[in-house]
């Protein structure tokens, strides 16, 4: 089994409480850092979590770090944001980033986007998602997206409500108002969803849900 190599990047190199926590092994490289080439192609990292310098544009840093860092192009990054805002993710997806989240967050929270973006995925973000999930419900020429089978027939009566509200744009919170379920039930209904369905994330099942529409 091949070994996830986190490597961190900052100001001044260092590694906080939490993201040693949650990747005890991880490494840490400050900007402008003098990096071996072949020691660096000869054991890559498997993810670069970047912390962007205070006061620049997150696509200069992307940059500064890739080219600190040739030969690992392929690798995927992750931004992280002191105060993350949406316009700021969008600006880190445009600049080819896998994923966007605080730099804050619990150590449980970064495993959990790290597990998303090393399997190909995107991190994207709560906030955003729902931003990108609203927007699918309002696009007029969205193409109906085929299954082998009608996505409600694979789910409980229960799971096809959650996922319809959830095509909407609704939070969890929002979610559970609605059905009149705690929060920690709707997390459990999303998954399931998910899961059965065969879909990454919201964005995903909303094209889905909301695809399923057109036409009728």
């Amino acid at each position: 089994m091949k070994v996830v190599k986190h490597c961190f990047v900052s100001e001044k190199g260092e590694l906080l409480p939490r993201w040693q926590e949650a990747f005890p092994t991880a490494e840490a490289i400050s900007y402008g850092q003098k990096i071996d080439p072949k020691q660096l192609q000869k054991n890559p990292p498997s993810l670069i979590w970047l912390r962007p310098l205070a006061g620049r544009p997150v696509a200069d840093s992307l940059a500064e770090i890739r080219n600190l860092l040739g030969g690992v192009n392929e690798v995927p990054f992750i931004v992280l944001s002191d105060a993350p805002q949406d316009e700021e993710a969008l600006a880190c997806f445009s600049a080819a980033a896998k994923g966007y989240c605080n730099t804050h967050a619990a150590p449980k929270a970064l495993q959990q986007v790290a597990d998303v973006v090393l399997q190909g995925g995107l991190w994207i973000g709560e906030t955003l998602m729902q931003r990108l999930v609203q927007a699918t419900v309002s696009i007029p020429n969205i193409t109906k997206i085929e299954t082998t089978e009608n996505w409600a027939a694979k789910l409980t009566e229960r799971e096809q409500q959650v996922a319809r509200v959830v095509a909407g744009g609704a939070s969890n919170k929002e979610i559970a108002k609605e059905l009149g379920i705690t929060e920690r039930t709707v997390k459990l209904h999303v998954g399931a969803v998910l899961s059965k369905l065969g879909v990454r994330d919201r964005l995903q099942l909303s094209l889905i849900v909301n695809g399923s529409r057109v036409g009728l």
